[in-house]
């Protein structure tokens, strides 16, 4: 999708009420889930049914479908998992979509809550057999806390399941929120024959494609149709519906956007069932871009002058250039190609000649951006993850939240002659966010701690190292499983016990480690004056 800067008549630029019309237009959202839910495979659907892409992949790359666009890293095409963040924007109807794929191992939770706060609604992805799982719950919590409005998709409809009414008591009891369905299946988990659709009550019937790899036809049939052709099927879909209706209600906009209320959809994004559905509602539901709040709690106009923030570092995308991409979220104004903006931590200009979309392992220049678009910026170098981009009146957003790590070992070079390539390598791998790097006068400048929230990302920086920045490491696992933030005059309180130590963040933050919750209760209890706060990973469960 090629965007160029639009000129008026009088050979100008675009006007704030331009910008004010092109962000109305804007939907920019993550499909948030467990491991396996089909997240990849929502995504490559959703392209499929914008004619983005003539045929869609799976992640486990089954016969007749691809490898997803998507996941494009090495280590995802052998696990079959997502493990960085893909920013795919595609033009449907008169919306110009921006999704952003998270990572889709538990291990990558950390990567996954930075990119919530790129966007403006979530697609919750629900397996029909295995219901609201573990990693489910952590994103929506993340999702809460930030107030993003949530569509909840049950996905897999095709293969066995859970009981539709089931699922929607589940989604009520450990969310909070309401379910009001917009679509209801038209056959049990696993026959998956259609949805009756609750706005229009019509019956909308599915029919498979080879491998799923096609837009799937897409039959209407009235509710009389429906009751000849279907006639048990569609019987229980509509006593299912009745109940629904004195329980959940129909959808309400503003309880939706106050994150009382999630629609719910019915699908099979294998069988590209129900996507199209979704992709209608996302376009007429989901909130476009609005002024987001800087350190002040003042929201900063869309229509003000330019300002973004970086909330993703990405290095080794192409393999022949070793190069860095720095993915912006536009807040507010117009961004052109070329523009030189103020870097907000340094106050230094930074030019933007070289601004793609990135669609996987695609990659396409840009001219002119919105509010609610994601660029990406190349050779970056000087942007770190949370710093603020702007033009005009200068602005700094809220810095992004670092979340509790929960693993931690001591990284070695394998190589003492690489020692620049090794210190290279951990301050580029600790800007892109891929770990935390701790620092002790224990262990020295030469034994840093990497600190992670999930283990794989272990191997993914351990094999970054060895592979981009020839740089090979030992990692040693030390015992610590929790992390909380304290100050200089507790740090003799709380190494006094055994089984902590007191280390350094780069930002200066000073984090006390414990091998147990246990032993962390010891030394509160024993010494109540000390500074012991939770990080917010913690405080989200």
């Amino acid at each position: 999708m090629t965007t160029t800067a639009p000129t008026r008549p009088d050979g100008t630029g675009p006007t704030p009420a331009d910008v004010v019309a092109e962000a109305a237009r804007r939907r920019t959202f993550a499909v948030i889930s467990h491991p396996d839910a089909g997240k990849s495979t929502l995504t490559e659907a959703l392209a499929l049914h914008a004619r983005v892409i003539g045929q869609a992949g799976a992640v486990h790359g089954k016969a007749g479908r691809r490898g997803t666009v998507s996941d494009w890293m090495d280590m995802e095409k052998a696990r079959g998992i997502s493990i960085t963040s893909a920013a795919l924007q595609f033009s449907y109807r008169d919306t110009v979509v921006n999704l952003l794929d998270t990572p889709g191992h538990a291990d990558f939770s950390e990567d996954t809550y930075r990119v919530l706060t790129a966007v403006d609604a979530a697609v919750m992805l629900v397996d029909a057999a295995k219901g609201l799982e573990t990693q489910t719950m952590k994103l929506f919590a993340v999702c809460r806390h930030r107030g993003i409005p949530v569509v909840t998709v049950v996905n897999k409809w095709d293969r066995p399941g859970r009981d539709a009414l089931a699922l929607m008591d589940e989604v009520a009891e450990r969310t909070g929120l309401t379910p009001t369905p917009l679509t209801w299946p038209v056959g049990i988990a696993g026959d998956f024959r259609g949805v009756l659709d609750r706005r229009d009550g019509g019956y909308r019937r599915y029919t498979r494609t080879a491998g799923g790899a096609t837009v799937a036809p897409e039959e209407l049939l009235s509710p009389a149709e429906a009751a000849a052709r279907e006639p048990d099927a569609w019987a229980r879909a509509c006593e299912e519906a009745d109940l629904l209706a004195a329980t959940s209600g129909e959808h309400d906009q503003d309880l939706f956007l106050s994150g009382v209320t999630t629609p719910v959809l019915f699908a099979s994004a294998i069988s590209n069932f129900g996507v199209g559905a979704l992709l209608d509602v996302l376009v007429d539901l989901a909130p476009a871009p609005a002024g987001r709040p800087d350190t002040d709690g003042t929201p900063r106009p869309v229509d003000a002058p330019f300002s973004a923030f970086v909330f993703k570092v990405q290095s080794g995308m192409d393999a022949a250039h070793r190069d860095r991409l720095a993915y912006i979220r536009i807040c507010s104004g117009v961004f052109e190609r070329g523009m030189v903006v103020t870097h907000g931590p340094t106050g230094r200009p930074f030019a933007t000649k070289y601004a793609q979309h990135v669609f996987g392992r695609e990659r396409e220049s840009i001219d002119v951006a919105y509010p609610g678009d994601v660029v990406g910026l190349v050779n970056a170098s000087a942007l770190h993850v949370g710093d603020t981009l702007y033009a005009g009146r200068p602005v700094a957003f809220p810095p992004l939240t670092t979340f509790a790590p929960e693993h931690f070992a001591v990284v070695r070079s394998l190589e003492t002659a690489k020692h620049k390539q090794f210190r290279r390598g951990i301050e580029q791998l600790e800007s892109e966010g891929v770990v935390q790097v701790l620092r002790s006068d224990r262990r020295g400048e030469q034994a840093p701690v990497f600190a992670v929230v999930g283990p794989m990302q272990f191997e993914v920086a351990t094999h970054r190292m060895e592979h981009e920045f020839h740089a090979p490491v030992r990692l040693e696992p030390l015992p610590y499983t929790l992390a909380m933030r304290t100050d200089e005059a507790s740090v003799a309180g709380i190494t006094a016990t055994t089984g902590t130590e007191v280390v350094q963040r780069s930002d200066g933050e000073l984090l006390a480690l414990f091998t147990t919750k246990w032993v962390m209760g010891v030394v509160r209890n024993g010494k109540p004056g000390l500074t012991l706060e939770p990080l917010v990973a913690a405080q989200l469960g």
